[in-house]
Formats: C-alpha cells, structure tokens, sequence
C-alpha cells in the first residue's frame, strides 16, 4: 500500500516539475560572413602549389591528400600531377598508386570521370615511371 501511494506521489510531483516547451517565431537570421569566397582556379592553383614545394615531406603530402580526397570533388588532373610528381621527389611509388586508387575510389559510380583523369595524367605517368593499379592487376584482387 505504501508502495502505490509513493509511486503515484511521484508520478504527480514529476508531471507538475514538467517544463512545457514554449514555441516563440523564427528568428530572422543574416549571413554575416566577410570570408572570401574561392574560385576553382584560386582552389586548384593552391593545391598546385601546395603539392609544388620543393622541401614537401611524406607526412605533409599525405596530409594534403588526406585533405583533398576530404572534400567533395575529385581533384583537377593538374593538382593530380603535382602530387604525383610530388611523390617522385620523395620516392615514394606507394603513395603515388594510392592517390590513384583513392581518385578512382572517389569517382564512384561516375565510370567516365576515372579514364578522363588517367587519359591527362598519361604523359605524367609515363614521365616519371608510375604503373597505374590496373596495369600491375590490383583491380582484380
């Protein structure tokens, strides 16, 4: 008996603590941001220099593309080749063949975007002596 008298007190004392919400209009809101906005040719010249400094080391590179593949876009083949040439100076084959796969990962199921961006990179390529994933058969794996 005792238990139901203080399991209904409390009930009771619960709903009456109870906030009810108190709905009020909107607030108008104005953007105030003073930022610059970035053009795609200020965005690809950044990431162009970015992976163009001649004292870049392998955490920084990795660092970029990190960032980079973080975006949503699939990188310009300019900014591609200047980390792939990138990775040359470093001599670092493997993460060259991970930016590739990491630009075909991020292509999707947009199956002409990948083959446009091998197609520009070709002379790159082939330049510095990097095998794309699907020449040394990693796509069958």
């Amino acid at each position: 008996m005792f238990r139901a008298v203080v399991r209904l007190s409390t009930s009771g004392v619960r709903s009456l603590a109870r906030i009810r919400p108190c709905y009020s209009a909107p607030l108008a809101s104005r953007c105030c941001s003073h930022a610059k906005v970035e053009t795609d040719e200020e965005f690809d010249a950044r990431w162009v220099t970015y992976f163009s400094k001649p004292d870049i080391d392998a955490w920084e590179l990795k660092e970029g593309m990190n960032t980079l593949i973080g975006y949503d876009l699939v990188p310009e083949p300019k900014i591609l080749d200047s980390a792939l040439r990138a990775c040359r100076r470093l001599n670092d084959l493997a993460s060259a063949i991970r930016i590739l796969e990491a630009v075909k990962d991020k292509s999707g199921p947009h199956k002409d975007i990948y083959p446009y961006l091998i197609q520009e990179l070709q002379p790159t390529l082939i330049e510095l002596g990097i095998s794309t994933p699907e020449d040394l058969g990693m796509d069958k794996l």
